[in-house]
């Protein structure tokens, strides 16, 4: 069944309150930023922000459905979630949507405005250039496409039964990355230190400073004549720095260059499983292993490591290298920074055998954290998938 949202559901406006009145402690508060940043079907808790006094406030009762009033973007804020909680104080620029619970779930609606036919309807009546605004009046309008209420509900608990999941992914890829940031910074010397807080079992000698260059050779890059046809598309692989993301490692790159490309151009074959791709300007620092031989552009200055050097114990304190170059990087139109500049580096670093230690513990580690964000990507992507699916 089709039906304007005005027949089944009353509307109000959250009261004052902006995010200039948060304060640490106090009565929660939900503000409409909180929906296009978390995009929450359900609130059933508010932890995170609160305000010091409670005059005169609008608060939730459980079932309504709140949407942004303003935003950046349309985008923004054609978004909803329901509230699964009572007294919490809503605060201005909220639209609120008590909707009939004869014959109307809040669950299913919060989705329906999300997503859809009625998410590009509020899209396109969304007003205002820098900042943009939805009113009740825009809600009231919109076209619903209803089963029957047993259906919305069952679609209802689906959907909150993924979303729980999600939230725990979320969650512990969020405390594999905080364990890894803790680590990262107990295993390796602070500055002004050359012994770690955190160390494995046998070890106590003292980090040996020395220059990047004496653990690894500083290998740049080159590009052949994109005008002869000869140079290009053979079977090497040439990175260019935008093809240095997120990822640890990479296989294969976007462009390949021939043999004759290669002797032609400043380029040289860098080995596998021996070399940390480092972007030296217009993004200095952004880093990959090679896992199979291949070039680079001019626009890296890469580490190949040199014997009783451990690959991943390196690859790990690339980000304190970055931070190191960034200091020293010079340039008028972009940063960059020389392979002599980049060799000259002063790093603390153990013995071998410690090295590999700590390389294996963070391969482990990151390792944890792909598998946790793949897994994520996959949900996040079935969600998606079910939701243009399942919706008019």
């Amino acid at each position: 069944m089709k039906y304007e949202l005005s027949e089944l559901a009353k509307f109000s406006k959250g009261r004052g309150y902006s995010k200039s009145d948060l304060v640490k402690a106090g009565y929660p508060i939900i503000l409409y930023g909180r929906l296009y940043t978390n995009y929450e079907t359900t609130i059933s808790t508010v932890t995170d922000t609160f305000v010091s006094a409670d005059l005169n406030s609008i608060k939730s009762e459980i079932g309504d459905v709140i949407v942004p009033g303003s935003g950046e973007t349309a985008e923004d804020i054609s978004r909803a979630s329901t509230i699964d909680i009572s007294g919490i104080i809503l605060g201005g620029d909220l639209n609120i949507i008590k909707p009939d619970k004869q014959v109307l779930d809040s669950i299913f609606l919060a989705i329906t405005i999300s997503n859809g036919s009625q998410q590009r309807e509020l899209t396109k009546r969304a007003q205002g250039k820098s900042v943009v605004h939805l009113h009740n009046s825009d809600l009231e309008r919109i076209l619903v496409y209803l089963p029957s209420k047993n259906e919305q509900t069952k679609i209802g608990n689906f959907f909150t039964k993924l979303d729980k999941v999600i939230t725990v992914n979320e969650r512990e890829l969020n405390k594999l990355k905080n364990l890894k940031k803790s680590y990262l910074e107990k295993m390796f010397p602070k500055n002004g230190s050359n012994i770690p807080e955190l160390r494995f079992s046998g070890y106590t000698d003292a980090w040996v400073k020395c220059e990047l260059g004496d653990v690894a050779e500083i290998v740049g890059g080159g590009t052949p004549s994109t005008s002869i046809l000869e140079y290009w598309n053979g079977e090497i692989n040439w990175y260019s720095p935008v093809e240095i993301g997120n990822q640890i490692y990479v296989s294969s790159s976007q462009n390949k260059i021939t043999k004759l490309g290669l002797e032609k151009s400043s380029a040289k074959i860098l080995p596998a499983y021996k070399t940390i791709l480092f972007t030296s300007r217009a993004g200095i620092g952004n880093t990959a292993i090679m896992t199979t031989n291949g070039a680079t552009n001019q626009g890296f200055q890469s580490l190949v490591i040199k014997e009783k050097t451990d690959l991943y114990f390196l690859y790990s304190i690339s980000s304190k290298i970055k931070e190191m170059a960034l200091q020293i990087a010079s340039g008028s139109t972009f940063l960059e920074i020389s392979g002599k500049s980049l060799s000259r580096l002063e790093i603390l670093v153990p013995n071998f055998e410690e090295q590999t230690k700590i390389g294996k513990f963070f391969q482990h580690l990151d390792n944890l954290i792909t598998v946790n964000e793949r897994e994520l990507k996959k949900l996040k992507e079935l969600k998606k998938s079910y939701l243009n699916d399942m919706f008019v």
